[in-house]
């Protein structure tokens, strides 16, 4: 069996491509960066190794790698392949669907077997964006026969993986917790099941859960851990009153998913304290600049801090500590970070109530405008600039 993964990055090594492998894929990985792509058709393996106190290692073998620039190598790689995935980033997955769709094209010219394409993307609705990117570049006719052959199922991932420090470019280093959750109902029928993965009916509740806990708990350890000067992760939550901040994050977020998804409470807490044991974990180092990178990203409509906002909002709740965190990302200054620089000209420019209402949506009239705007001015009194 082939898998064509794109993204050959360290969430593509350490986490996709190490499940296919396992599962008994080859892998091919397609990518832009030059020296990976070469690393990985001269020596076809690498290592993972797990941030843990005995430090697991895995050797992945049987895999290769191709240029994404090369549109011909990428379209006959996907012509053949009985499984496509991809890790590169939600906002790349546009640049990808060129090669997606001339593969679709030749698949079906060909009479190929159905194909499943799974975006693995901290978005909601990640792989039914790469639909509609791939869609937009096929022909009406090859629409309506790709809808017969090729299904796009929406996935929920889970793992922490660190900007790398490893000698050899290749290896990663990865948190030993992960979860991939596939939506069974968008799959074609007879599709062959990946070992590691867990298929459910109703994909939301998953991906809501991860989402806004574990990614929301995450960049609010990064902002308010920035705000302190904090260097990593690990060190921020260090920190009992940040610390304590994210866990009324997380417990605000839980009462809009227990309240929306009918999870227990009990089991809720759980997960909870599992995630927070995950920001701690003294064998990986993350750093704040990492997880708090892309606040544009972060602070938009669908994203990790206004979807649960406005939902608790329309449920009857004050998300108070959502929009403490939000605040906290219109304070994230990372001068090497393009969208934290695009930020700080904003608010110079247009000042604070029209740079919240540009990324978030919210108009300046709504009470969860006002709540960030209040935090904001708190922060700017307390934090030094």
């Amino acid at each position: 069996m082939k898998a064509v993964h794109f993204g050959a990055g360290n969430i593509g090594r350490g986490f996709i491509g190490l499940l296919l492998s396992q599962a008994g894929y080859e892998v091919i990985f397609s990518d832009v960066n030059d020296t990976l792509v070469e690393l990985l058709q001269e020596r076809k393996t690498y290592t993972v190794r797990l941030a843990n106190e005995a430090q697991e290692t895995f050797m992945v073998s049987g895999v290769t790698a191709i240029n994404g620039k090369n549109l011909e190598d990428v379209a006959e790689a996907v012509a053949q392949a009985d499984l496509v995935t991809t890790a590169v980033g939600v906002n790349i997955l546009k640049h990808i669907a060129g090669g997606i769709a001339k593969g679709i094209e030749r698949r079906i010219a060909r009479g190929a077997a159905p194909l499943h394409i799974i975006a693995c993307e901290n978005a909601i609705g990640g792989s039914t964006q790469l639909k509609e990117h791939v869609y937009a570049l096929l022909s009406e006719e090859l629409r309506a026969k790709a809808e017969m052959v090729v299904a796009f199922p929406d996935a929920a991932v889970d793992r922490i993986v660190p900007i790398q420090h490893n000698e050899d470019p290749l290896e990663v280093t990865v948190e030993p917790f992960y979860e991939w959750v596939v939506d069974e109902s968008q799959m074609l029928e007879g599709f062959t099941r990946i070992a590691g993965v867990h298929y459910v009916k109703t994909l939301e509740p998953y991906i809501e859960r991860k989402l806004f806990t574990v990614n929301t708990g995450h960049c609010s350890a990064a902002y308010l851990g920035y705000l302190q000067g904090n260097a990593t992760i690990q060190e921020a939550m260090a920190n009992p009153q940040i610390a304590s901040l994210v866990r009324h994050v997380m417990h605000e977020t839980g009462s809009i998913l227990i309240k929306k998804h009918d999870f227990e409470l009990a089991q809720h807490e759980i997960y909870i304290d599992k995630i927070l044991q995950r920001f701690t974990n003294p064998y990986l180092i993350d750093d704040v600049a990492r997880v708090g990178r892309s606040p544009i990203r972060k602070l938009s409509v669908n994203d990790r801090l206004v979807r649960p906002a406005l939902q608790g909002y329309e449920l009857g709740m004050t998300p108070s500590y959502l929009t403490m965190v939000m605040a906290a990302a219109l304070l994230f200054k990372d001068p090497a970070d393009p969208e934290a620089v695009q930020i700080q000209a904003d608010l110079r420019d247009m000042g604070l109530a029209g740079t919240i209402t540009k990324y978030t949506t919210i108009g300046e009239e709504h009470p969860i405008h006002l709540l960030i705007r209040t935090h904001y001015e708190q922060f700017k009194q307390t934090v030094v600039s």
